[in-house]
């Protein structure tokens, strides 16, 4: 635990750090000290203060003298003050004292550079150190040349370290910036720059403020962070060595995410972007359909909540790498933490917005303003990820701002955006980017290192030898010919049955993460795509012709009718993301009565579904509010394989008419979307049947013929292996759901059927596929009622 004396070392530390950069650097630190000490900065809509008493009061001053906020500094002394209009002769007083800071200028979040001389520092090629962003705010980073890979000393014995002279400086460089522990001199937390620096890249490391050692107050994706992304950029691309002096930037997850916030600034020496497993809109792993994400989002922002911390105090949670450098004495870390206690409450801001508030969303929605990226984009993403989930296809039919934009789509894992054929893709498109060079040069360590790089990543057993498939865009002989082959590629590609795909050596094991076969379309939603609608029936029958009689089922909607989860045992690394073999499924089926349940004739043709669908449903309900929760999954040969889920609140059932929404498009039969506004919600009626629509997260899925599709209703709960839901309604008690389906009331499954596409394979074994459980298929019995 830390002391008085720790504290008080890391507060004079913080204003002694603060009076010498002011000296050294006047012009890249837009601060103005007081008489008794303290230093008040100028930001982007904020104003920042490092030196205060612990506890003391201290007044924001417009150019008028008139106060514009006042607050108490934290028990490291910083403050910030947020959202101050940008203007001129802000300054800070000490109220106890008197004392006032000079004259402070609060800048708007436009990426118009105010203090250009930051480009002038110097980062060193190799290890540790800190960048100065616009603000005066220092970011911790470390630089990986690609001789010195990342975390090599925790790489399995005998991992490849690059050498010769296409490894040798100036390096084409890429960015991997976020929240975690990425400035980490031993390796980023949850990075991937080792498989970078394998391909020849150096790879920048960033610490994003207010986390880790770096300087500042964090705060979710505010815009102060795609500013701080622009001017590492900016200051990165003049290194002496950056090949061609403009860098890309890579990153899988948070480090994906916070590419599409950066890239939308339009930073000049910004080459290009490759986000791995992200999302297009906060709501959509937040808060599904309305239903607040407990599983994994509210766990995740805690858990950013604690790293924010200031390391050194005694806090629990924080960064590791942080905690230690502290202890180390790194006078900079040290004087870094004085604002980190300073950060947004993340789970009172989740509170706050838990319906759409479009100036507080849309910022923070890349669906809204990924149309502003004009640099070549290689995305990828899984239709199941347990993590960020299936929604970030929504996305592609946004990236309106170049049409060098390609995208990958498959079934599995939070991981498997670095599965082998898409590893293959991702390489090839850094190559002719950001290097500018061939992809043949130096694919051969990266081919090398391949099976380590899966038993580190995915954690399959070491006897597993994953390779990489042979990719005819590394066979082009010169630059010229790999990018005319690589530019002639369709835009969207979807690997179908990931994990019941053979090898490169044409070996099969359940679960690896190959695909069976692949199939490529110009965009998506694919061209031609038809909504195709399977109708509820009589005797649990879903069938292909609008209902003739009248049918009601109904179920007791309670969300502990199953455990929260289906998966039991680690869900990443050797286990979720392994392969079938050490998979620990235990998707369990509803009891009668807690559910109902459709299953279609077998199927006479081949479906192949790609992109979003909708259950579509004339219900009523017991209580006032209900939460609603539709299952998509495949029936065959006696077991029964998970495809998708959606969500849905019933009181916010209303559907936007105008493109005016989260998701910036009108609502279509494939993809409805609801409203999310506060003013919408309204109570389930007692006395009759009202219509919702549940939106089905996107899928890339082949039910072939003699299959059997079957859509399963239920409360939330029990069908994901981390997301799960623990404040449902009705809250506290249960409700009778009646689901209705007539000539009147046609409830249906709506599925995105892509016509003339051939399947390439044979039905999967089960369980093979890549985070889709199989189970048993067993009967469903679902309660009836008379009434109409």
């Amino acid at each position: 635990m830390a002391t008085s004396a720790m504290r008080s070392r890391i507060l004079a530390l913080a204003v002694a750090l603060s009076l010498v950069l002011l000296g050294a650097n006047a012009t890249a630190t837009p601060s103005a000290r007081a008489a008794d000490g303290f230093t008040a900065h100028g930001s982007a809509r904020q104003v920042y203060v490092v030196g205060l008493p612990p506890g003391a009061k201290a007044t924001l001053l417009d150019a008028a003298g008139d106060t514009v906020e006042a607050q108490r500094a934290d028990t490291l002394g910083g403050l910030l003050f947020r959202d101050v209009k940008p203007g001129t002769h802000y300054k800070v007083r000490q109220d106890a004292t008197g004392a006032t800071s000079g004259p402070l200028t609060v800048h708007s979040e436009a990426a118009a550079q105010w203090n250009r001389s930051i480009y002038d520092q110097s980062i060193p090629d190799d290890g540790y150190s800190y960048l100065t962003t616009r603000d005066g705010t220092r970011l911790a980073l470390t630089v990986h040349p690609p001789l010195h890979p990342a975390g090599i000393g925790g790489l399995p014995e005998g991992f490849p370290v690059p050498n010769g002279p296409d490894y040798l400086p100036p390096y084409p460089t890429l960015i991997e910036y976020s929240g975690y522990g990425y400035a980490d001199p031993a390796g980023p937390v949850s990075g991937i720059a080792a498989i970078a620096n394998l391909m020849g890249f150096a790879v920048v490391d960033v610490s994003m403020r207010g986390t880790g050692c770096s300087g500042g107050a964090f705060d979710f994706f505010e815009p102060l962070q795609g500013l701080d992304g622009y001017d590492v950029i900016e200051t990165i691309a003049r290194q002496p060595w950056v090949k061609g002096h403009k860098v890309g930037m890579m990153g899988i997850s948070y480090g994906g995410i916070s590419q599409l916030f950066t890239a939308q600034l339009q930073p000049p020496h910004l080459a290009a972007i490759s986000p791995l497993s992200v999302l297009d809109a906060t709501a959509t792993t937040l808060y599904p359909g309305g239903v607040l994400n407990t599983g994994f989002a509210v766990a995740w922002a805690k858990e950013r909540q604690e790293q924010a911390q200031p390391a050194g105090v005694g806090a629990t949670g924080t960064q590791p790498y942080a905690e230690q450098r502290v202890t180390e004495g790194d006078a900079t870390c040290i004087a870094n933490q004085a604002l980190h206690g300073e950060a947004a409450h993340l789970m009172s801001k989740i509170r706050q917005n838990s319906h759409y508030l479009p100036a507080v969303a849309d910022p923070l929605d890349p669906i809204t303003f990924v149309h502003r990226i004009k640099v070549p984009t290689f995305m990828a993403c899984q239709w199941e990820d347990e993590q960020t989930g299936g929604h970030c296809p929504a996305l592609v039919s946004h990236f309106t701002g170049t049409d060098k934009k390609w995208f990958t789509f498959t079934n599995g894992a939070h991981v498997d955006s670095l599965d082998p054929a898409t590893l293959n893709r991702w390489y090839d498109f850094l190559e002719l980017y950001v290097a500018g060079q061939a992809p043949l040069i130096n694919q051969a360590v990266l081919r090398v290192a391949a099976p380590l790089i899966y038993q580190t990543a995915t954690g399959v057993p070491a006897t597993d030898l994953l390779t990489l498939p042979v990719d005819p865009i590394q066979l082009q002989p010169t630059y010229a010919t790999a990018l005319a082959a690589f530019e002639k590629l369709p835009s969207v590609r979807v690997l179908f049955d990931n994990g019941a795909g053979t090898s490169p050596t044409l070996g099969r094991i359940a679960g690896d993460p190959y695909p069976a076969y692949e199939r490529s379309f110009a965009t998506l939603p694919v061209p031609g795509v038809r909504a195709r609608s399977w109708y509820l029936g009589g005797h649990g029958a879903l069938t292909q012709s609008a209902p003739t009689k009248s049918h009601v089922n109904w179920y007791t909607s309670d969300a502990h009718a199953l455990p929260k989860t289906d998966y039991t045992g680690g869900t990443a690394t050797g286990g979720l993301w392994g392969n079938a073999s050490q998979w620990s499924w235990h998707w369990k089926q509803n009891k009668p009565g807690t559910a109902v349940s459709y299953l279609s004739a077998p199927l006479a043709k081949d479906v192949t579904a790609v992109g979003a669908g909708a259950v579509r449903l004339w219900v009523r309900s017991s209580t006032a509010d209900v939460d609603l929760q539709a299952t998509v999954s495949e029936v065959r040969s006696g077991h029964e394989t998970f495809v998708q889920n959606g969500w849905l609140r019933g009181s916010e059932r209303k559907l936007a008419t105008t493109a005016d929404n989260i998701f910036k498009q009108p609502s279509t039969l494939l993809q409805p979307i609801p409203t999310m506004l506060a003013s919408d919600v309204r109570p389930m009626p007692r006395n009759h049947y009202t219509r919702v629509a549940i939106p089905l997260y996107f899928q890339g899925h082949a039910y072939r013929a003699g299959s059997r599709i079957r859509v399963t209703i239920t409360a939330p709960n029990g069908s994901q292996p981390i997301w799960s839901f623990k404040e449902t309604q009705p809250r506290g008690t249960t409700s009778k759901v009646y689901v209705a389906s007539s000539p009147k009331l046609p409830s249906r499954l709506v599925l995105p059927v892509v016509p003339g596409v051939t399947i390439g394979s044979a039905q999967p074994p089960c369980p093979s596929l890549r985070n889709e459980p199989c189970r048993a298929f067993v009967p469903f019995t679902n309660q009836t009622s008379p009434q109409p």
